[in-house]
């Protein structure tokens, strides 16, 4: 693993960890296991290196997402697929801290804001196979209910992938 790659998987380790705000320089290059100047050789300031990291974690866990849609035969099982998908993943505190930290970062907020237009995109091209009505109004509103379960989830992790569905499922009929 090159150096920079070091630093930008300790920097999504951090961010889930301590949250992004707690995340300095010093502490980034103890856990890549480098001195502190390398990080500014590497990237032109921690927050370049958090925005990298938390936005390449993104699209890494969405990446496998249209595979796991295409086996749903209906959108009630589209959106299981999805949550299963996010349930599974590890790093539900990362994408927590991310969302959180782009409402007060312009930088990470227009990053985030183009993964989620991807997201949104990938959703609607599997809703209009489903034949769901307002396709992309729909996909839109149910990236941002998914994010929301995400966040909620965080607080109360009993708020089950079968509950979800059953309120959320309605809404795709």
């Amino acid at each position: 693993m090159t150096v920079r790659q070091r630093l930008l998987h300790a920097a999504t380790e951090l961010i889930a960890e301590k949250g992004w705000g707690a995340v300095s320089t010093r502490v980034l290059a103890e856990r890549a296991g480098v001195g502190s100047g390398v990080v500014h050789y590497h990237f032109d300031s921690l927050p370049a290196v958090l925005v990298e990291a938390a936005v390449g974690a993104l699209r890494t866990a969405l990446a496998g997402l249209p595979g796991v849609l295409d086996t749903a035969t209906t959108p009630r099982q589209m959106l299981t697929a999805l949550l299963d998908a996010l349930d599974g993943h590890s790093g539900q505190e990362l994408f927590v801290e991310t969302i959180l930290a782009a409402t007060r970062d312009d930088e990470l907020r227009e990053a985030v804001r183009e993964v989620l237009v991807e997201f949104r995109a990938e959703l609607t091209t599997r809703l209009v196979r489903h034949g769901v009505p307002a396709p992309a109004d729909t996909a839109a509103v149910l990236a941002a209910a998914v994010d929301g379960v995400l966040l909620h989830r965080a607080l109360s992790p009993d708020l089950s992938v079968d509950v979800v569905v059953s309120v959320l499922g309605r809404a795709l009929r």
